[in-house]
């Protein structure tokens, strides 16, 4: 039962960092609402500092995820799929998956009246495949500026600046699939010339 425990707990680092890299929050954003410190944070996801119930408790509120998922405990038995969306600064994200690892796919909402209309392109370690349901996605990725339209999809490595937005007042919906280490969604989009990789065919 130690053992599993254990094991438990040494997985809780790498799902703090990935939760973060997903919500595209800083180690300082992150102590600033959680109270917990920026050097604490960091040695909870490297897994040099133990979690405990104090600090995992704020951490799960953050990320809008239960404790069960940040220690990743065994299933209940209940085959329901119970989802969590965040929402915070105009941008609900629903999660799609559940492992901790890996791919993961999220179905984004983008709410025009509270999303920033002025790109402020991020950088942060992974890859990311989007395709757009709804509405009408702006796509700030380095030197270009796109506007993606129903059926289209963009993949992009997530190092390089990018932000993106509603392109009017109508909100956006959008599939995303996200790979913290850098994986890539199977589909692949070959880049025209001097253009960003935009879209995926099967």
């Amino acid at each position: 039962m130690d053992d599993e425990l254990d094991q438990a707990l040494a997985g809780v680092g790498p799902r703090l960092r990935a939760l973060r890299s997903e919500r595209q929050t800083t180690l300082t954003d992150l102590s600033e609402r959680t109270g917990i410190s920026v050097s604490t944070l960091s040695r909870l996801e490297s897994g040099s500092r133990k979690p405990t119930l104090e600090l995992l408790l704020p951490l799960a509120k953050a990320h809008g995820v239960s404790l069960d998922e940040l220690v990743d405990a065994p299933p209940t038995g209940d085959p329901r799929i119970h989802l969590r969306p965040v929402t915070h600064h105009g941008l609900t994200m629903l999660p799609l998956t559940r492992r901790a690892g890996g791919i993961q796919a999220y179905k984004i909402v983008l709410h025009p009246e509270d999303r920033p209309r002025t790109p402020d392109p991020q950088t942060h370690e992974g890859y990311d495949w989007l395709y757009i349901l709804n509405g009408r996605l702006r796509l700030v990725l380095g030197e270009h500026d796109m506007v993606l339209e129903p059926g289209e999809a963009a993949e992009f490595d997530t190092r390089v600046p990018h932000w993106f937005g509603p392109a009017d007042d109508q909100p956006v919906e959008f599939l995303s699939l996200f790979g913290s280490q850098g994986e890539r969604a199977h589909l692949r989009a070959r880049p025209k010339a001097q253009r960003p990789e935009r879209t995926a065919n099967a």
